[in-house]
């Protein structure tokens, strides 16, 4: 595995988290390709990646942002998922390549354009999507659930020597009583399960943020805490 140099920006941003921190990341050189075997140990240490930016926190004063991980094996859903499950029965699930195609797209749009309108997505473009989704370094793909021939959910996710890794999810504002976002991770959790691969890594958990709360809602989790992961202990 090649030497690689990490970068950090002197300038500070609102954090996108918690409203009275300041921001700061460590990431690779996104002008670097990088092999599965460097993105395995990246995804290790913490590292998550958005369009070609693999990047982890490195804020002044604040260790908020933890990397978590689901334990595939162990993972049993909870009685509300159970329940879900069994409406959401009739829907079709599919993975394909994570590459653009118009369907994916319209669902993004309608996602972004009803659910974050007040963020920086917004308003979305067919070059936000392809940088943040689909530019990657091979192991991405798509894990799509369709209801009567409509595309309604795509959790998009990452490969690993260990486990798969859930990257964004969107789908259609008309399913939210669904909790598409939690279906499609628990089916993610049991592919991984199924392909002997013993985690999801699920991304940051930050105590406080409330977008962030419902991954305390998988167990059993572990979190990377001073260089080693372990079970979690929300304290």
């Amino acid at each position: 595995m090649k030497t690689l140099v990490l970068f950090s920006p002197s300038e500070l941003s609102p954090c996108s988290y918690l409203p009275d921190r300041q921001s700061r990341s460590q990431y690779v050189d996104p002008r670097l390709w990088l092999e599965p075997e460097e993105l395995n140990t990246l995804n290790r240490m913490g590292f998550r990646r958005s369009g070609r930016l693999v990047y982890r926190p490195q804020c002044p004063g604040c260790m908020e942002c933890i990397p978590v991980r689901l334990c595939t094996k162990a993972f049993r859903p909870g009685r509300t998922t159970r329940r879900l499950l069994k409406r959401s029965s009739g829907w079709q699930l599919s993975v394909t390549p994570a590459d653009f195609s118009a369907e994916h797209y319209s669902l993004y749009e309608r996602y972004i354009s009803l659910r974050h309108s007040d963020g920086d997505m917004f308003p979305p473009t067919e070059k936000t999507f392809r940088e943040f989704l689909t530019e990657d370094f091979g192991t991405t793909r798509f894990l799509n659930a369709h209801h009567q021939g409509r595309l309604i959910g795509t959790l998009v996710f990452d490969t690993f020597d260990d486990g798969l890794s859930s990257v964004y999810c969107f789908y259609d504002p008309d399913y939210e009583q669904y909790s598409v976002g939690t279906l499609l991770i628990t089916h993610l959790t049991h592919l991984a399960s199924a392909l002997n691969l013993p985690f999801n890594y699920l991304g940051f958990w930050v105590k406080g943020c409330r977008k962030m709360e419902y991954k305390t809602r998988f167990s059993p989790l572990e979190w990377f805490r001073d260089g080693v992961w372990q079970p979690i202990n929300p304290e």
